[in-house]
């Protein structure tokens, strides 16, 4: 009987464990519609967006993303005239010195999400990037780096293993 009871525990125990999401599911549930919405809007594939937001954030848990809703790491540039926050990340002064660089402030995630398709879509910096399909995640992400979005070497590699790891691509040809 006791055996019976243990068992029955277990299994109850078993059916009711609900697996622990990893932040970069968490991100996903909470980005994918406005990715894919975005896509549709601009021809950005789904799967590059949720992967620069995913490695440019760490799964939305940055102090960028956290407090000037940016997921994607966008500078100010001179002709910016929405919100700025100062953040120490790779630019130094003429000494060599790590320096506050001014990247985008954000009224919420969204914003961050439509102007980061606007900034690709109508800059003539990333206009080649369109000339790949949608569904041709590895060229655009090899082509983001060629066109200058990232200073890390490695930037492509980890959009494609990002992409690759968590199925974002199953997206990219979405159609509604």
């Amino acid at each position: 009987m006791q055996k019976n009871t243990l068992l029955v525990l277990v299994a109850f125990l078993a059916l009711s464990f609900k697996p622990i999401k990893s932040p970069e599911e968490i991100y996903i549930q909470a980005y994918k519609e406005l990715a894919i919405s975005e896509m549709h809007r601009t021809g950005v594939p789904a799967s590059i967006k949720l992967a620069q937001a995913i490695v440019e954030t760490n799964s939305g848990q940055s102090i960028l993303a956290g407090r000037a809703n940016n997921h994607f790491g966008i500078k100010c540039k001179s002709y910016w005239e929405g919100g700025r926050y100062f953040y120490a990340d790779d630019d130094r002064d003429q000494y060599g010195r790590l320096t506050a660089s001014c990247f985008r402030r954000y009224g919420s995630a969204a914003e961050s999400y439509t102007d980061h398709s606007n900034f690709l879509r109508y800059s003539e910096r990333y206009a080649e990037l369109f000339e790949y399909a949608q569904t041709d995640y590895r060229n655009w992400a090899h082509g983001l780096k060629k066109c200058g979005y990232a200073t890390d070497p490695s930037y492509a590699k980890k959009l494609i293993a990002t992409i690759e790891s968590l199925g974002l691509n199953r997206w990219d040809a979405d159609v509604h």
